[in-house]
């Protein structure tokens, strides 16, 4: 199974892909979009075609994308969810299964605490993942979003495996 781990945001949206078989992780990519400056629309845009030409060249099977937090400033905050919606909106054209993760939950399945900074998660990532050469911290979150879709992807079949025996 090959996974794309997107980590959404409007400046910087990261995108890390790993095949997952069993409980072997393997690195395959993982990269920034970078939107720039400017028109909202066009930034989107931009992302868009990114991501688009990412999914193209890489062909994943299913998509993971971290959960928005809600921060403070409202119009922040809906900008970051205008960007979600491309990281959504792109695997879906390419009738990928999304899975949606909160940021805790990426934290804890790949640093094992819910509240580790992105430096701890680099390093977790660097762990699981050796000789990876990661693109920045946003890349890094990406594949550690990818990382936690696997292990919940993986025990949700287990599961499935399990009940159908019963």
């Amino acid at each position: 199974m090959r996974v794309i781990g997107i980590d959404p945001g409007l400046r910087n949206l990261g995108w890390g892909v790993l095949d997952v078989s069993g409980n072997r992780l393997s690195h395959v990519a993982n990269g920034v979009c970078t939107s720039g400056t400017g028109d909202l629309a066009a930034r989107l845009l931009s992302l868009h075609e990114q991501l688009t030409d990412v999914l193209r060249r890489f062909a994943p099977d299913t998509a993971a994308v971290e959960q928005t937090f809600v921060n403070k400033d409202g119009a922040a905050t809906l900008k970051l969810g205008q960007a979600r919606g491309i990281a959504m909106l792109v695997p879906a054209q390419f009738g990928l299964s999304i899975g949606e993760y909160a940021p805790n939950t990426v934290k804890k399945t790949v640093v094992g605490v819910g509240h580790a900074n992105k430096t701890q998660i680099a390093h977790m990532v660097k762990v699981q993942l050796p000789g990876v050469n990661l693109a920045g911290h946003d890349a890094a979150d990406a594949l550690a979003i990818a990382i936690c879709h696997a292990h919940h992807a993986r025990s949700a079949q287990v599961m499935a495996t399990q009940q159908v025996r019963a």
